[in-house]
């Protein structure tokens, strides 16, 4: 019975998508439960952005236990930078991506075919220095020339590559067109029984799923798949096809299929909302990442720790401004929760010059209308003033916060809590925004849930500005 490994691909097609992208805490969400549902290999988008993405990979390392993660590198570039941010994994992968097809060679990446197996050759030697698990992945490889074909599969092996991946990226085959592209491979390519070899298909004819069953049946060692409906196979039916008929063409996964529908379910919600927050700020996935509680015995040192899985990137002066406040709370409580902690940043880090202080604002809403908000700001003795609609009065005053800033974040967390009770209780407020690989958190407190939200939204917009006009 051959053990086939499975490789989600969910996070990196999302990861640029101009119609659904993923926000940095929904990737990692989502990373979290591909890793419950016992995936193989999660597949990440490359490090584009130094400090931004690396963060991202770093992120998820910490929060997958069971699947190893996997990085592209681009073909010819130095492997060096992600394979820093892999560095903490119990296990990673590095990809490398190579054009099969003449088409892909002259148009996109304009390179002979000898210049790309000179590529592939040095940029899998970079990768194999770094970890044992390097995967070549032959992009367009069902219209490419066959000897072309066979010579990046053997340069890669030689170089070191132990997966080989076939894509179909055209999509246009049917299951035995596929199968019998993958029997002459084997047939060409006999050096692939000494790899593990898998494919990826594209879903153009709706027929992914069936084509990559069939290269199941002909030997595949792994298969990439989606948990959301991404032009790919999709995970939930090959892995239930799998769990049902794999004894009949001598396969089996590890994936939970018995929590299977649960866990897309949710992983397609945070997608979902994710689609629908491109003009919104969508507060109702309010997901704890770290569940890590301190006490008044913990360090300083336990303290920051903390706050860098929280995102946070403290300089020294505010590690010792927090860590003070955090003994203050801590002395008096039997421990203090990660959501208390982001309290304490918001109030103790990172206070600076206010470029914009909240004037006025008002909102509008209802049952049978849109959401609005007038909202005016003040700078350097001057007037700005700001009017959106929204989905409900919190996001439209947020709105018309961009609106006057001409500035968007991506918000990362929102959270409300009562202070005090009975009807005029106070609403302490908490939002987090993500910059530039960062993030910075404000905080407001109002008798009025609005207006403690507008103020905690300032706050931190004006961190941020702060240290981007720096």
């Amino acid at each position: 019975m051959n053990m086939v490994k499975v490789c989600d691909s969910t996070v990196r097609k999302l990861s640029n998508g101009k119609d659904l992208a993923l926000s940095f805490k929904e990737k990692l969400e989502v990373a979290k439960l591909l890793d419950k549902l016992c995936v193989d290999v999660i597949e990440l988008d490359e490090i584009r952005n130094a400090k931004v993405d690396s963060l991202l990979v770093k992120s998820v390392v910490t929060a997958v236990k069971n699947s190893t993660v996997a990085v592209p590198v681009a073909l010819g570039n130095d492997p060096e930078q992600t394979a820093l941010a892999l560095f903490e994994a119990d296990s990673f992968r590095l990809q490398v991506v190579a054009p099969g097809s003449s088409v892909r060679m002259e148009y996109v990446y304009h390179k002979k075919p000898a210049a790309i197996l000179e590529m592939v050759k040095s940029t899998v030697e970079a990768c194999r220095k770094h970890t044992p698990d390097v995967e070549l992945i032959i992009d367009d490889a069902t219209r490419g020339d066959a000897a072309v074909i066979s010579d990046l599969v053997n340069t890669a092996i030689d170089a070191g590559a132990s997966t080989i991946t076939f894509s179909d990226d055209a999509g246009e085959m049917l299951p035995e067109e596929f199968a019998a592209f993958l029997e002459d491979r084997l047939k060409a390519d006999p050096r692939l029984s000494d790899v593990a070899w898998g494919v990826s298909c594209s879903d153009e004819l709706s027929m992914a799923d069936a084509c990559v069953i069939a290269a199941l049946c002909h030997g595949a060692g792994e298969i990439k798949a989606s948990a959301y409906p991404v032009n790919t196979a999709s995970l939930e039916n090959v892995c239930r096809v799998i769990a049902g008929k794999g004894e009949s063409f001598g396969a089996r996964t590890k994936v939970a299929t018995s929590s299977m529908k649960r866990t897309i379910s949710q992983i397609n919600r945070f997608c979902v909302s994710s689609g629908d927050a491109k003009t919104t700020f969508g507060f109702t996935s309010t997901v704890e990442s770290v569940d890590d509680r301190l006490t008044s015995h913990d360090s300083k040192e336990a303290v920051v720790q903390v706050a860098s899985k929280l995102g946070y990137n403290l300089n020294e002066e505010d590690e010792q401004k927090v860590y003070e406040a955090f003994m203050k709370l801590a002395s008096k409580k039997e421990s203090v929760s990660t959501k208390e902690l982001d309290a304490i940043i918001a109030t103790a880090a990172m206070q600076v010059p206010a470029k914009y202080t909240l004037e006025d604002y008002i909102t509008n809403t209802g049952n049978s209308i849109t959401a609005m908000a007038h909202v005016k700001l003040r700078t350097k003795e001057e007037d700005l003033e700001g009017i959106s609609l929204g989905d409900g009065p919190i996001d439209a005053a947020f709105l018309a916060i961009e609106q006057i800033t001409g500035r968007h974040y991506e918000l990362d967390d929102f959270q409300i809590k009562a202070v005090t009770e009975g009807k005029e209780a106070a609403a302490e407020t908490i939002v987090k925004l993500r910059a530039n690989g960062k993030v910075y958190s404000g905080r407001g407190l109002s008798t009025d849930i609005i207006g403690a939200s507008v103020r905690a939204y300032l706050n931190a917009v004006n961190k941020v500005i702060y240290e981007e006009d720096e």
